[in-house]
């Protein structure tokens, strides 16, 4: 009998090894190496494939001036904001990776796309991981028109794509391909090698056949897709849905689009009747009290392709301890002590002796600096105890040398927060529109100090 013969691959990046070693060389991961049997090259898998995918890709050479640029043909998902994050609507052909915490929704608002684009196209659901009476009375519980939805429950890729032919749907859920499996990968289910060969091998039975592909991804306790980094590679878009447990607000984000921006922003709220979708986030994250409290400044964050007011709060506190806190949720924590030294240095306010929080209301995660001017603001209005008024809008990035920089689409954010009726803005004198805004107060700063003065 044959010795079957194994490779090492690496649960981070997927790159592959001949024999064990500690560390990954090519992402530098330590102990990320697992042992998987490789299958012969002449499976009947690669035999299927071959018989399936075998002169029907054009794969031809041709010049650059004879490729077709006519836009990419999109449809509704019948979501606003889901076609926001995805550029504009489903790419036949497409394969999206959607991943997200246990229960945060995620067959929830892909079984309504689907019940959605039942009505007007051939749709298939696959599942996994529930049987057909699971989905279908979570279908009737949403009071969602299924009557002319496809289910099939099945875990083996091959069964699934035999399926597809015969059914030949334009999309496609499976759910999840960390349950799917191919029968000549000798792992198990949810590894490695078989996360890397299902994504792989439904990618080119979408791409060949032109039917749009979402596939339910896993996540590990960090946050991000269970399986091997390489997953992310394959596919056309990754989105995330991301929600806390103890609010029903949910946050569809971007993280690879082919099709479309990145970090595109979609907001949706959790309902018996399933996902409803937020179409003026801003105001769910501006949930003020009635009385102004110190630490507590509003600022407009750019996500995407649309302006967004959050709100951000800070507590200054005396320290019991030698070495002072520095906390951030929602805000990179490294940049606030970089942000303090720059007020100390160049505003003249000590706060090395006591304890600072940052907090970004409603659990969305603020990268971009131009939440600078406003945490220091923010800061020193709980250090004085003293609060800012509550119509007054500030952004801007901070440098070094407390300078006061511009950010992108100054003027936009502006008139976002005009239409939910900010009169007064501390902005970098930059971003100051030439004409103004009526019944609008700008204020454009140069430096740190001048920004300090006028609030």
């Amino acid at each position: 009998m044959a010795k079957s013969k194994v490779a090492y691959v690496c649960t981070e990046c997927g790159a592959e090894y001949a024999q064990w070693q500690g560390q990954c060389t090519a992402c530098k991961a330590w102990n990320t190496l697992k042992e998987i049997k490789l299958g012969s090259a002449k499976s009947s898998a690669a035999k299927k494939a071959a018989k399936g995918y075998a002169g029907e890709a054009d794969n031809q050479v041709k010049s650059i001036h004879d490729v077709d640029l006519s836009e990419t043909p999109r449809v509704s998902s019948g979501m606003t904001e889901l076609d926001r994050v995805l550029g504009g609507g489903v790419v036949p052909g497409s394969v999206v990776l959607i991943g997200g915490d246990p229960g945060v929704g995620k067959s929830s608002i892909l079984l309504q796309v689907m019940c959605y684009l039942s009505t007007q196209m051939n749709a298939l659901y696959v599942t996994g991981e529930e049987s057909l009476q699971q989905v279908a009375a979570r279908a009737k519980r949403m009071g969602l028109p299924d009557e002319k939805l496809r289910l099939l429950t099945e875990t083996d890729v091959e069964a699934i794509t035999i399926a597809a032919q015969k059914e030949q749907p334009k999309v496609m859920v499976v759910d999840s391909i960390q349950t799917m499996q191919l029968a000549e990968v000798n792992t198990a289910a949810g590894g490695v090698s078989q996360v890397r060969e299902s994504a792989a091998f439904l990618t080119r039975f979408a791409k060949q056949h032109n039917i749009a592909v979402f596939l339910v991804g896993h996540v590990t306790k960090s946050g991000e897709v269970a399986g091997p980094r390489v997953l992310e590679h394959i596919v056309d878009s990754v989105l995330f849905l991301e929600g806390q447990s103890d609010s029903r607000f949910r946050t569809l984000r971007a993280m690879k689009n082919r099709f479309g921006a990145v970090n595109e922003l979609g907001v949706f709220a959790m309902t018996e009747k399933g996902m409803k979708q937020i179409k003026n986030p801003s105001a769910i994250f501006l949930s003020r009290g009635d009385e102004p409290a110190p630490g507590s400044v509003v600022m407009v964050i750019w996500e995407g392709s649309r302006p967004l007011l959050v709100e951000i709060q800070a507590l200054v506190d005396d320290s019991p301890y030698g070495a002072p806190k520095r906390v951030a949720v929602g805000l990179d924590q490294t940049r606030i002590a970089m942000l303090l030294a720059v007020m100390h240095r160049h505003g003249g306010i000590q706060a090395g002796d006591q304890d600072v929080y940052a907090n970004v209301v409603g659990g969305v995660k603020v990268s971009e600096t131009s939440a600078d001017l406003a945490l220091l603001c923010a800061i020193l209005s709980s250090m004085r105890n003293q609060a800012i008024d509550s119509s007054t809008i500030i952004f801007g990035e901070v440098g070094l040398a407390g300078e006061i920089r511009p950010v992108p689409s100054g003027q936009e954010r502006l008139f976002e927060a005009v239409k939910h009726g900010f009169t007064r803005a501390i902005v970098p004198i930059a971003n100051v529109p030439k004409g103004g805004i009526p019944n609008v107060q700008i204020t454009g700063v140069k430096t740190l100090q001048q920004a300090l003065d006028a609030i």
